[in-house]
């Protein structure tokens, strides 16, 4: 018997089979079903799920709807995470905790939507490891990791999904009371630096990084890096090894 979801009034659950993408047939019902829908696929080893939005603002800005989505899904697994891990971003898509990747997340837009007007829909999508299944020991994927390799317990993917539903409502409310600014402050806070450096989000969400110090400002494309997923492994169905 499948284990019951709770999720908030705002959100419609669709509930898959595990042979099925949680991302692909949120993007197939996006538009009849409307925005709060939410696919998930019952796996064992994964957390997959998939939202639906629906932005009132021309899809160039509208994007920016993929930070909160990043902010929804790493407080999701900072609620479960044990003293001192660390769950960080690698810009624009990589969950990695403690260095090890777990998952990301992706989006996705119509094809025909014009970058001036908004758009029919959004779907945010998400993966997190949740068991490692390889059955080889540790230390021979030292750059990828599952929860339950990093001390997270009983949380699993119903968990994980919950906890996303209810920090993204946060996260929305934050930006309508707040304005963008306190979102992209908190994806901000969330990035893995390997060099110190200031950023800022720009309003089309192309992110913008300057050597602290001074220097050059580099912009990184964000609609170019969405177009493949840093994080997957089409040919696993799942986050890299």
């Amino acid at each position: 018997m499948s284990e019951p979801i709770d999720l908030p009034p705002p959100f419609t659950l669709v509930r898959l089979r595990e042979s099925r993408d949680a991302f692909a047939h949120a993007i197939a019902i996006a538009e009849e079903s409307g925005a709060g829908t939410l696919t998930y696929v019952g796996r064992f080893d994964l957390a997959e799920f998939a939202v639906v939005l629906e932005p009132g603002e021309p899809l160039r800005t509208a994007r920016r709807a993929f930070y909160a989505g990043m902010i929804a899904l790493t407080n999701a697994l900072r609620a479960y995470a044990p003293p001192n891990k660390e769950v960080a971003i690698d810009w624009p898509d990589s969950v990695r905790i403690d260095g090890g990747l777990v998952g990301g997340g992706r989006l996705a837009w119509p094809q025909s939507a014009q970058e001036d007007e908004p758009p029919r829909w959004l779907v945010f999508g998400a993966m997190i490891r949740t068991v490692a299944l390889t059955g080889e020991g540790a230390g021979i994927h030292p750059l990828a990791s599952a929860l339950d390799q990093e001390g997270f317990g009983e949380a699993g993917a119903v968990e994980v999904t919950e906890s996303f539903a209810r920090h993204l409502m946060l996260a929305t409310d934050a930006w309508q009371v707040d304005g963008f600014d306190s979102v992209a402050r908190e994806y901000l806070s969330r990035l893995a630096h390997e060099a110190p450096t200031a950023g800022r989000i720009d309003g089309n969400g192309d992110l913008l990084m300057r050597p602290v110090g001074g220097g050059e400002v580099s912009r990184l494309d964000l609609k170019k890096a969405l177009a493949a997923p840093s994080w997957l492994d089409p040919k696993l169905g799942g986050p890299r090894l």
